[in-house]
């Protein structure tokens, strides 16, 4: 019980005060607290859209998205951005990671990740706006498997400890969640993997691995393909 309530206390606002032993077996239970996400998503942007306009409804669902996961992802999508972007060395890069002040490349991927977002949800499909939060948190311990570009760190916490029952827990959970939903899951999936893997990649070659300001970028980017690909599917 203690390593669910961790990845819920990790990954939303929900109020649990007590005191909880973070470690790399929270991850098993990324994809369902995903799944508890997008459940309270897709109600949300039920009602919403029976009630307002698409755009309104769809700055509802985003204001929500972000409101829900306390922004934690995208505070470290918009640091990653900053680091990987500028051109500097390596070393520089991870001061930077570290810099707590917003700069352009930070502020333009934060800008771009709201806005895509955001006209996403605008005409994409309810399940795959059920699917994206899921399939972003698998993606969470998907990158946790990659090397480390420092030994401190929340990333580091995770990663150090991972095992194969954590990644293949998670993935199997993930499967359950998924497959119902036939093609649209398998190429949302698809989807995912080909994004995380990109910018896990990116990071390895300009950090020498990943941080935890990294895993947000992969999250919030996995997010917004996922819902893009509900866009493309439905025109099929």
């Amino acid at each position: 019980m203690n390593d669910l309530l961790a990845a819920v206390a990790l990954l939303t606002i929900a109020p649990i005060r007590r005191e909880l032993n973070f470690s790399a077996r929270a991850l098993l239970y990324f994809p369902l607290v995903g799944a508890a996400l997008a459940g309270v998503l897709v109600l949300a942007q039920s009602g919403a859209r029976l009630l307002l306009p698409p755009f309104a409804a769809a700055a509802l669902g985003t204001a929500l998205w972000v409101l829900a996961t306390g922004a934690l992802h995208l505070d470290g999508a918009s640091d990653a951005g900053d680091a990987l972007l500028a051109e500097t060395t390596r070393e520089r890069r991870l001061e930077i990671l570290r810099d707590v002040h917003l700069g352009a490349f930070g502020a333009t991927i934060l800008v771009l990740l709201l806005l895509l977002k955001f006209a996403a949800l605008a005409d994409t499909t309810l399940t795959a706006l059920f699917l994206a939060p899921i399939l972003a948190r698998w993606a969470l311990v998907y990158a946790a498997a990659f090397p480390l570009a420092r030994s401190q760190g929340m990333a580091a916490l995770f990663a150090k400890t991972l095992t194969r029952r954590e990644i293949t827990g998670a993935t199997l959970l993930t499967f359950l969640l998924v497959a119902p939903f036939g093609w649209l899951g398998a190429g949302a999936w698809l989807g995912a993997v080909i994004i995380a893997t990109l910018l896990a990649r990116l990071a390895m070659a300009r950090l020498g691995g990943l941080t935890g300001d990294i895993y947000g970028l992969i999250c919030e980017s996995v997010e917004v393909s996922v819902l893009f690909v509900g866009l493309a599917l439905a025109k099929l």
